[in-house]
């Protein structure tokens, strides 16, 4: 009897059953620009909100510390992560485990470790916005240039082929982090400020080598196998993780999980929250695209340092605050200028491919 093409694929290993729903040989993932452009759309209100919320900007809302902050904004983000995979009909992307007799959607162990590492980068980041002194752009060309040296390494311990635009792209981002540190934002750089970019750092390189081992396949459901079974794992395991640090005695985050609930703040809380999920569900489909991670991770942090520039540009014209600093108009100038040699290269080969292709 002839294999199916495609359709439902089961597998028993080790007393647990694996569903795996293999895709359509036609279908074909969206651009990674697409991505790129939800990433951007989700992290401009995020930043902005998130630093005006915890600088007192916001007329008749008290301030929130950046770790009261915290406990409701993650539990928003993992309702969002739940309704969204429920709506899009995704949970029957992920491995099937049979507990008690029951069939359940969980993360396989690198899924689950990836899922971790994600948890990491989305405290970190929160708090990454909340430091006095350190900007919005400032704090992103900082966490975003130290991912983007990152990528080219983990290229190279997965042996992939890094193409001669990706390499341009990388040297213009890094040189953009160069021009933020030129201004005065690096003096403005506290010992926890410092500690929670390098957490945000290391999770990122164990995130990446995990992802470039597991998925950044062609292949559509492998990939999304992955988002799945990371995004289970992230937001629920960081409401956790807050739970147990409020239990041993963090007064800010206890203060976040009870007294949030009934303060005027709770409503922009609350969208924080739904733009964070935002912004790690369409960043880590730019991700797993399967080009290599010195393509893909500048595509990401491209997006995300126009909309932090945004955000700043938002805050300074509706809200008085300061400008961005020239070093980081300049940063923010050649990220532009990485993003053309991302996008343009590829689509001159496409177009000069198509003649050769036709019938």
């Amino acid at each position: 009897m002839p294999r199916p093409k495609h359709g439902l694929r089961a597998r028993r290993s080790e007393g647990v059953q694996c569903s795996v729903v293999t895709s359509s040989p036609v279908s074909r993932e969206p651009s990674v620009w697409v991505w790129a452009f939800g990433y951007f759309a989700a992290y401009a209100p995020y930043s902005a909100l998130t630093k005006a919320l915890t600088s007192g900007l916001i007329t008749g809302v008290p301030a929130l510390s950046g770790t009261a902050l915290l406990p409701i904004s993650v539990i928003a983000s993992a309702i969002g992560m739940y309704i969204m995979l429920t709506s899009l009909g995704w949970w029957r992307h992920a491995t099937r485990h049979v507990v008690l007799g029951r069939s359940i959607p969980g993360p396989q162990p690198v899924t689950l470790l990836s899922g971790a590492c994600t948890s990491a980068i989305v405290v970190t980041t929160t708090l990454a916005y909340t430091f006095d002194g350190i900007s919005i752009v400032f704090a992103m060309l900082l966490m975003r240039g130290g991912v983007l040296v990152l990528a080219p390494l983990v290229d190279v311990l997965a042996k992939r082929r890094v193409r001669w635009f990706s390499w341009i792209a990388l040297g213009l981002s890094v040189t953009s982090l160069v021009a933020a540190f030129a201004g005065d934002g690096g003096l403005a750089i506290t010992v926890v400020a410092a500690v929670d970019i390098g957490v945000y750092l290391l999770s990122y390189f164990l995130k990446l080598r995990l992802m470039s081992k597991a998925a950044k396949s062609t292949d559509i459901d492998t990939n999304r196998r992955y988002f799945v079974e990371e995004q289970m794992v992230a937001t629920p395991l960081a409401v956790i993780a807050l739970a147990v640090v409020a239990l041993v005695g963090n007064q800010d985050l206890r203060s976040g999980f009870v007294d949030v609930w009934t303060s005027p703040a709770l409503p922009w809380v609350l969208f924080i929250g739904i733009c964070s999920q935002g912004t790690g569900v369409f960043g880590a489909l730019v991700l797993l695209s399967p080009q290599e991670n010195t393509y893909c991770v500048p595509v990401n942090r491209a997006s995300s340092v126009l909309a932090g520039v945004l955000a700043t540009v938002g805050l300074a014209l509706v809200l008085g605050q300061r400008w961005p600093a020239r070093s980081e108009w300049v940063g923010a100038g050649l990220i532009l200028l990485a993003i053309v040699a991302l996008s343009v290269p590829p689509l001159v080969e496409k177009a000069r491919a198509r003649p050769l292709s036709a019938p």
